[in-house]
């Protein structure tokens, strides 16, 4: 995470593996139609770094996926911060032995210009710091594909506020 340059180029690499690999969520058809994701403008005031607080509630927590499954993680921490002057905080996961850092939320541009099931950050705490760039938030593969099984953020991380910053909401493609 760091420069614009950095991030249009993310952007264009993403864009490029969705139309090309077949690892791609999208189907052959939708992958013929492609022709790149949309995006919130960039948004520096949504590049967030702050101090992780670690007294959280312990154990594991199970979270809901699109297909009706469950997916387990731990909560890491909590990361304080404010959008538009107003308060707001999330919940970091961990994955059983994982080393990078999870954060599933829902916003409220979700269902209206984000994923109505919401969208992802991975990331990487440094010490008791983290930096949080939504701009580099994204809708998990069954915004794509119903196909996929995706969890959905625990109500925790339903923030009242927009973040208007990272991928939109995907038309289809067909």
């Amino acid at each position: 995470m760091g420069t614009a340059i950095e991030l249009h180029d993310f952007r264009t690499e993403k864009d490029d593996f969705f139309k090309r690999d077949h690892r791609s969520p999208l189907t052959t058809a939708q992958q013929r139609g492609f022709h790149g994701l949309d995006y919130f403008p960039v948004n520096p005031s949504l590049v967030i770094k702050a101090k992780i607080d670690r007294h959280v509630e312990p154990g594991v927590i199970r979270m809901e996926t699109t297909k009706g499954g469950e997916q387990s993680y731990r909560r890491y921490g909590v990361v304080h911060f404010e959008v538009d002057g107003e308060p707001s905080q999330v919940t970091l996961y961990e994955a059983e032995g994982g080393h990078e850092l999870f954060l599933p939320f829902r916003d409220a541009t979700s269902g209206r210009d984000s994923y109505g099931a919401g969208r992802y950050l991975d990331l990487h705490a440094h010490g008791d710091e983290i930096l949080i760039d939504f701009n580099y938030a994204y809708n998990p593969f069954c915004a794509y594909n119903a196909d996929w099984s995706c969890p959905l953020p625990p109500a925790e991380n339903w923030l009242k506020v927009p973040i208007r910053a990272g991928e939109k909401t995907f038309p289809e493609h067909t």
